[in-house]
């Protein structure tokens, strides 16, 4: 068995560096899920999900380009830049964890915004980025990665729960590090309910401090 230690010092990099080797998830689309116009934040199920280079023909996120704002202060608000966040995928088993946390009976995708919901992929905001998400019937998304939760997913929720204050808040503090991940597409296809979608994460490496 190779000395991976011997290999990295060979090829100067520091001692105690770690990397964590590629491999193959599988995973589910349990729903797809579209706005009904540009203008909307909350999306519904569809029973097929179309994509184009550009995203979503129609959707609040498509297009091959997007205007900056409050997530990349290093531009001024409003900046041309390319758009890396096309699609929203999140996982049917963190969002039972931020209802749990939250204390509440279910958050509902559509109620934030997701194009995308799979089951079966473990810590799937996690996932880091570069992986390829190819799904069964050909089409494959890039991972940017996760997804920061907002005070406007929080409305979402907030609104299907009027009797509960503060959610609006909540939500950016329960689901940090389980609020999906962002993606744009790689390979223009059709994905549907039920078919599978693997994930195919590429070798990565923790950067070190030093």
């Amino acid at each position: 068995m190779a000395d991976d230690g011997k290999q990295e010092r060979e090829h100067g990099f520091p001692d105690g560096l770690v990397r964590t080797a590629g491999r193959r998830i599988k995973g589910t689309v349990e729903r797809v899920l579209v706005t009904a116009t540009p203008a909307d934040f909350s999306t519904h199920d569809v029973d097929r999900l179309p994509l184009t280079f550009e995203g979503i023909a129609g959707g609040r996120h498509a297009g091959f380009t997007r205007r900056s704002g409050g997530r990349e202060p290093w531009y001024p608000r409003g900046t041309e830049m390319v758009n890396e966040r096309q699609i929203s995928l999140l996982s049917v088993e963190e969002l039972e964890v931020v209802a749990g946390r939250m204390d509440l009976p279910r958050v509902d995708v559509a109620w934030i915004g997701g194009n995308i919901l799979v089951s079966g992929i473990p810590h799937f905001s996690l996932v880091p980025p570069r992986t390829r998400l190819v799904f069964g019937d050909g089409a494959v998304l890039r991972v940017d990665g996760d997804n920061v939760p907002c005070r406007i997913a929080g409305k979402g929720i907030a609104a299907q729960y009027p009797d509960r204050a503060g959610l609006d808040l909540l939500f950016p503090q329960k689901a940090r590090n389980r609020r999906g991940l962002v993606a744009f597409v790689e390979k223009p296809g059709i994905i549907r309910p039920g078919e599978t979608v693997t994930a195919h994460i590429p070798e990565h490496w923790l950067y070190p401090k030093d």
